[in-house]
C-alpha cells in the first residue's frame, strides 16, 4: 500500500500525541543515550580503560555501547514524528531551513568541542588537521555525524513521505548493502577521510553517513509507527513489546554466536568492531538500543516524568554535550588535574554528579529562555 503524503500523515497521525509540546518518550529515549555517553566519557575521560576494575569493564562500560546506536535511531524517530508529517505543508521550506540551521549550529559546536577535547594533549598542527577533517576526535565525533546528517536529511524527508511503504521498509537493508559494497569495493579516490565520513575507515574514529544510515532509516520507520500508535495505550504497548522482542532477538543471536561471552564483551567495551561497524558489535549495540527504546515507549509520559533528569538531558542533547565535555576536559582534567588521579569508584561518582548537574543546567537554561522570550503579539 502506498504511503500517505506528508500533508495526509500530519492530519491523520498528529492527534495521537496528547500535547503539541515535547514528547516525553522521545526525550527519555534520547536521554538514555546521552546519559550512557556521559557515563562512558566521564569514566574514560578520567582514567584509561586498562585501569578499570573488571566490573567497570563488564557490565558498566559494555552497556554504554548501546548509546551511539540508540542516539542515531532516536534521531530518525524524532524526524519522523516532528518533520515528516509536515513535508507537504505550505511552511515546509521554513521547517526545512530550521533543520539546516540546526545542522550548522551543531557543526559549529562540534568544532569548538573538538578544540576543547584536544587542547593540552595535542599540538596546534594536529588540532588544525582535525578541524580540517584530516583527522577526527573521539569523544565528540558523533556530533560530526549528527551535523552532516542534518545538512542532507531534510532534503530526503519529502521523498521519504511519498515513498511506498514496502520500499521504505526495505530501505535500511538497501543502504546497509550499499555501505558494505562501497567499503569493500571502492577506494574513494584514495582519500581515507572521505571514506571515513561516508562508510567509515578502520584508522579513523568516526560515524559514516551510509554506515549508520540504516539506523536513521530504522528510526524513521519506528517513528512512523509511534506517530500512529502513541495515543492508544494498547497499541503503544504493542509497539514497545515488538521493539523489546527485536532487541532480545538481536542480543540472543549475539549470545549464541559469542562463544565465551566475557572476553567478547571486554573487546566490545574497548570499541572493537565499532568502526567500521562489525556484526557482533552491532548485534549487541542495536539490541540494547532497541530494548531501551522499548522501555521509553512503554513508559510513555509517565515514565518520562518519573525519570525527569534523564528526560531533561534528552530534551537538549547538544547542550548536554557542551556541558559534559567542557566539565570533563576543562574542569576535571585541566583545572583540577584529576586525570589518572582518582579511583574508578570516584570517577563513577563524579560522572553521576555530572549527569545530574547537566540536567540541572539544561532545566535552568530552558527556564531562562522562557523568561526572556517576548510575549506573543495579541494584535495578530
Amino acid at each position: 500500500m502506498a504511503a500517505t503524503t506528508g500533508r495526509d500523515a500530519g492530519t491523520a497521525a498528529s492527534p495521537a500525541f496528547p500535547t503539541p509540546g515535547r514528547i516525553g518518550t522521545i526525550d527519555l529515549a534520547r536521554g538514555f543515550a546521552v546519559c550512557l555517553m556521559i557515563l562512558s566519557h566521564g569514566t574514560n575521560g578520567l582514567m584509561p580503560f586498562d585501569d578499570f576494575p573488571p566490573w567497570g569493564q563488564v557490565p558498566v562500560h559494555a552497556i554504554t555501547k548501546f548509546s551511539s546506536s540508540l542516539f542515531v535511531i532516536v534521531f530518525g524517530v524524532a524526524l519522523a514524528v516532528a518533520f515528516v508529517p509536515r513535508t507537504g505543508a505550505p511552511d515546509w521550506p521554513r521547517r526545512r531551513n530550521r533543520l539546516l540551521w540546526r545542522g550548522l549550529v551543531v557543526l559549529f559546536w562540534y568544532k569548538v568541542l573538538t578544540v576543547v577535547e584536544m587542547a593540552g594533549r595535542y599540538d596546534r598542527e594536529t588540532i588544525v588537521d582535525t578541524l580540517l577533517y584530516r583527522n577526527f576526535p573521539s569523544f565528540v565525533e558523533i556530533l560530526g555525524f549528527y551535523a552532516i546528517a542534518l545538512l542532507w536529511m531534510p532534503w530526503l524527508l519529502p521523498l521519504w513521505a511519498r515513498t511506498p511503504a514496502w520500499l521504505r521498509w526495505l530501505s535500511p537493508l538497501a543502504v546497509a548493502f550499499a555501505s558494505w559494497w562501497l567499503l569493500h569495493h571502492f577506494d574513494f579516490w584514495g582519500v581515507p577521510q572521505l571514506q571515513a565520513l561516508v562508510v567509515e575507515h578502520p584508522d579513523y574514529y568516526t560515524w559514516g553517513q551510509l554506515a549508520r544510515g540504516p539506523l536513521v532509516l530504522l528510526g524513521l520507520l519506528i517513528g512512523g509507527l509511534l506517530l500512529r500508535w502513541y495515543g492508544d495505550a494498547r497499541t503503544r504497548l504493542a509497539l514497545a513489546c515488538a521493539l523489546a522482542l527485536c532487541g532480545a532477538a538481536l542480543l540472543g543471536v549475539f549470545a549464541l554466536r559469542a562463544g565465551e561471552l566475557r572476553p567478547l564483551l571486554v573487546e566490545i567495551a574497548r570499541n572493537t568492531g565499532k568502526h567500521p561497524p562489525e556484526l557482533m558489535f552491532m548485534l549487541f549495540s542495536v539490541g540494547g538500543a532497541l530494548a531501551l527504546l522499548a522501555l521509553a515507549v512503554a513508559g510513555g509520559e509517565r515514565l518520562a516524568a518519573w525519570l525527569r533528569p534523564v528526560a531533561v538531558v534528552g530534551s537538549d542533547a547538544l547542550m548536554a554535550f557542551i556541558v559534559h565535555i567542557a566539565v570533563i576536559f576543562l574542569l576535571f582534567r585541566q583545572v583540577l588535574g584529576w586525570y589518572q588521579a582518582v579511583s574508578y569508584t570516584q570517577a563513577l561518582a563524579l560522572t553521576a554528579g555530572l549527569i545530574l548537574a547537566t540536567a540541572g543546567w539544561i532545566w535552568l537554561w530552558a527556564r531562562l529562555r522562557t523568561a526572556v522570550r517576548p510575549p506573543p503579539d495579541r494584535r495578530r
